[in-house]
């Protein structure tokens, strides 16, 4: 089968940093769904993954952590899906990545696509959807329909996970949701997909917040840049606060969250899958809720720039523009 690897972490403009290859198609377990790719997303973690891990020697590894397409065969203790389903998901960090034309997903993390998205539109929302429900339901523990009188601020709403957290924030509480973005194309994302106000995160956050009528947050999703905003974060955050985040940080000091009693809490959404805990399907089930969100017109896609077919040099056009940290929404890719 056609896929896209790498060989050895290198710098998005090395001509070597992902290629074209041939690999043999991948086996299905007996809970693996065996789905024909035909559309990916590209996320920071594809980046990161990258740069940082060497595959073992003389191997080849493939990236890509969102894929729509079209089960070929099921594993002997498949329950949920038939051949010929239209799925969507966003895979295991400890398999190999969808950027291939046959991938192997466990059916526990995966859910009939929204009907009313073609192929990449629906390829950009599986890892930032189940990212931003986790972190508003499981890590916040906001309550379905909760949340009045309360304030969320999310830094970086224009990202991958900021697009569908302010959907979800919107749609399925009552909370008051405050974005931040620093150029006017990103504010006007943010307001919308529903956000109730947009600050500027090129200034210090408390400032913004105060110039802008609304004081202290309740919680704060910390979605990038958290050593840089940590000081101001916690300004702004209320007394016995809550601070979620998902990026990665040389150091992390939670000192400073004990005057306030704010409470920390880490969102990694492939925690589920890479231990195979029980509630593993927890995944499946909240994509399948919000495929029937997608299909109502409740939750629109995410994505925002196609870069053509997946192959070698568009998917590093497309990380090197993940990398310049100005992506707005999703970037996908549709077809071999």
């Amino acid at each position: 089968m056609k896929a896209i690897g790498y060989y050895q972490p290198l710098p998005i403009d090395n001509a070597e940093s992902l290629q074209d290859i041939e690999l043999p198609a991948p086996v299905p377990g007996a809970r693996d769904l065996l789905v024909r790719v035909k559309a990916v997303s590209v996320n920071p973690v594809d980046t990161k993954v990258r740069k940082n891990a060497a595959p073992e020697a003389g191997q080849a590894k493939v990236l890509g952590w969102d894929a729509v397409g079209t089960v070929e065969a099921i594993g002997s203790e498949v329950q949920s899906f038939k051949v010929g389903d239209r799925v969507y998901y966003a895979g295991s960090i400890i398999r190999p990545g969808a950027n291939s034309e046959l991938h192997a997903v466990d059916e526990r993390i995966a859910a009939i696509a929204p009907k009313s998205l073609d192929d990449a539109q629906a390829a950009a929302l599986p890892l930032t959807t189940i990212t931003a429900y986790e972190l508003l339901f499981d890590r916040l523990q906001v309550p379905k329909g909760g949340g009045a009188g309360q304030t969320l601020l999310i830094t970086g709403g224009a990202g991958g996970v900021g697009s569908i957290l302010i959907q979800l924030a919107r749609q399925l509480t009552q909370l008051r949701v405050i974005a931040t973005a620093s150029r006017p194309e990103t504010r006007e994302w943010c307001l919308a997909l529903g956000a109730h106000a947009v600050i500027d995160h090129s200034k210090p956050l408390a400032a913004e917040l105060k110039a802008a009528g609304i004081g202290e947050v309740d919680m704060v999703a910390s979605l990038t840049q958290t050593e840089q905003h940590f000081a101001q974060i916690i300004e702004s955050l209320k007394p016995q606060g809550q601070l979620a985040v998902i990026d990665d940080m040389k150091v992390l000091d939670a000192m400073p969250l004990k005057t306030k009693c704010i409470s920390l809490h880490w969102e990694m959404m492939f925690t589920r899958s890479r231990f195979t805990t029980p509630d593993i399907a927890e995944q499946g089930k909240l994509l399948a809720e919000v495929a029937a969100l997608v299909d109502a017109g409740r939750i629109r896609t995410t994505a925002n720039a196609s870069f053509g077919t997946i192959n070698a040099a568009n998917l590093q056009r497309a990380h090197a523009l993940i990398e310049s940290g100005k992506a707005q929404g999703k970037v996908v890719l549709a077809g071999f």
